[in-house]
């Protein structure tokens, strides 16, 4: 497969599975999960993201043990991502309404993001 093609390729599988895990498969134990240690929310959902990067992984032709290292990496960054966001948004009491509040989320999701950038180049570098 050409480069370009199989960069959006790539890229095409991680943003979906993103909108499909942030935003169908996020029951409310996931979120409020995502700031505690303890609780279980927080380690499925980095999971879910962590799974289903999977198939993007897979069409770049990576060894099995690339992809469980990727797999796993991204395991860890979103969990850490999700975690400090719960964090800081629980400690601002900011709502939907107010302009921190989006700045957080927009963070969050760039964060997000860069580690996408960062998998389809470790995938094809």
């Amino acid at each position: 497969m050409e480069m370009m093609t199989l960069t959006l390729a790539m890229l095409f599988c991680l943003q979906l599975k993103h909108f499909i895990a942030d935003y169908l498969l996020q029951p409310g134990w996931m979120l409020g999960g995502k700031g505690d240690l303890r609780r279980v929310g927080g380690y499925v959902h980095a999971g879910l993201h962590a799974l289903g990067s999977l198939p993007a992984l897979l069409i770049a032709g990576l060894e099995p043990t690339a992809i469980v290292l990727l797999s796993a990496a991204e395991f860890a960054v979103h969990y850490a991502t999700d975690y400090t966001k719960a964090g800081l948004s629980g400690r601002s009491h900011a709502g939907p309404e107010t302009r921190t509040y989006w700045a957080m989320h927009g963070a969050d999701q760039f964060l997000h993001q860069l580690t996408y950038v960062g998998l389809i180049f470790a995938a094809l570098a």
